[in-house]
This record gives C-alpha cells, structure tokens and sequence, in this order.
C-alpha cells in the first residue's frame, strides 16, 4: 500500500510532544477493562482523569484506573471536572499531584451551570492564576470567547480548550468560526474540549485547524465504545491531512471537473 508523505509538526504540549492528537477521557465506562480496549484503540497518549470521581491511589481498597491506565504508557491528566469554585479546583490539582508524585500537568475547569456545565469565567482565571504561581502546567477548558483566551494564554496556560458545544451533548461543532477566531490568535495548542458526538465531529474540529481534541462521552456512550474509539482515531488523522491539504475554496456554482475546451461537439 503506497504511503502518502507530508509534513507535520507532532502536538507539543507543556514542552513534550505527542504522536496522538486525540485525548480521552477515562470515566463512563462499563467496567475498567473497557476503558482499557477503548484508550488503547484510540490511540491516545493523553489520558485525562477526574480526580473528585475516580481512584488514582486515594481510595486503596478499591480497583485503581491507574492499573487499567498505567502513567509509564499514558500521560494522564488529572482534572477538576465537579468543581464550581477556584478554591475546589485548586485543592483538586494539590491533590493529584500528590498522588502522582509530582505531577504538574492538570486539566483546569471550573463550571458555573449545572444543566450546562459552561464554564465559570471568572472562577477559571482566579484558579488559573493561582495554579500557575504553584507551578503547574495548565490546560484550560473555557468559553469560545476571544478575549478570554487570549487572557489565558498571557497568563501562562500551556493550552486553551474552547468547548465546541455543552459536555456531554454530542452536539458537535456549533461555533466554528468562534474556535477559528481562536486558533488564528493564540500561540498555544488549541483544543477542542467538548461536544464532539461522532466521528465526522472530530473531522470537522480538526480541518478547522485545532492543535487536537479531547473526549469522553463521544466514545464511553457510544453502543460499541471500542469501535467508536477506532472511529475518533481515523477521523482525528483525516481531519489534521484535509487540513495540511487544504480544502478547496467554496463557490457559489458549478465548476466542471473535467475542462470544457477542446471538447468534442
């Protein structure tokens, strides 16, 4: 099978570089052995963890995702998904990287809206400030508002994750020139953080020009979540290739695709 060459520059996250752009999340499986075979068929190299939701070592009588999940194949991700106020999310980060023996990157959101799950604008900057200062390494979900991102970026966050529809919805991409307008400014990786819903989704986050996207229900809540997660990975890669290719420019009518001249009458 001929290979087709191109170039591409890997993720770079926090200084270290990633094959993968797909990132998963690890809650709303079945079992743990089904988040074991969906990770792995995703492809994924980032693994993101809800630390107020799942045992990564704090409860040692019960299963550990980490043994599902081990952190000398993945880099895992701890978050602060639950959390509605800096403080909590703060004390969340503390406590993961206590429990990963020093780990510094950590996934940042702190919601203003239960029946929405947006993000608390301003809860997410004090937070991101303070987390900052204690030397972590901060990956941010927020708004598709320029202006916050760009706030974020100058602050010191390693990634801005603009939410493409509420979590969990599976509406896909809702704001796409929003996260265009994004990408074009900002110098960090910009991810795609919720919303995806299938395959053509991702695609989509991807030809836009995102650094990568993350997703959990996407895959967990599909009827065969490993196949699904095989799904993400093709389309992760289709979307960055139509991308570096760029697509076609679009035109209000028809362009033949064979030329008229020299036609035979």
């Amino acid at each position: 099978m001929t290979q087709i060459a191109f170039d591409d520059t890997p993720l770079v996250i926090a200084g270290k570089a990633y094959r993968s752009r797909l990132l998963v999340g690890s809650g709303k499986y079945r079992d743990l052995e089904e988040t074991r075979l969906a990770t792995e068929a995703s492809g994924a190299e980032i693994v993101t963890v809800a630390v107020r939701r799942s045992n990564i070592g704090q409860n040692p009588d019960e299963p550990n995702l980490l043994d599902a999940l081990p952190p000398n194949k993945y880099t895992i991700l701890p978050n602060t998904a639950g959390c509605y106020t800096a403080e909590d999310a703060v004390r969340t980060c503390r406590l993961a990287r206590e429990l990963l023996d020093g780990h510094d990157l950590v996934k940042l959101e702190v919601l203003g809206d239960e029946k929405t799950l947006f993000p608390d604008v301003r809860q997410t900057l004090k937070a991101a400030e303070i987390l900052i200062k204690d030397g972590f390494k901060v990956m941010v979900y927020t708004t598709d508002d320029l202006i916050i991102a760009r706030e974020l970026e100058a602050m010191g966050c390693v990634a801005v994750m603009p939410l493409a529809a509420p979590i969990g919805s599976g509406l896909g991409i809702r704001n796409p020139y929003n996260i265009q307008f994004i990408i074009e400014e900002l110098k960090v990786p910009v991810l795609v953080d919720a919303g995806v819903g299938t395959a053509s989704d991702a695609a989509v986050a991807m030809e836009l020009g995102c650094a990568g996207v993350l997703m959990n229900t996407a895959i967990a809540a599909a009827r065969n979540p490993v196949l699904m997660a095989s799904a993400m990975k093709k389309a992760i890669e289709a979307g960055r290739e139509a991308f570096l290719a760029g697509r076609m420019p679009r035109r209000r009518y028809a362009s033949a695709s064979s030329p008229l001249e020299g036609a035979i009458a």
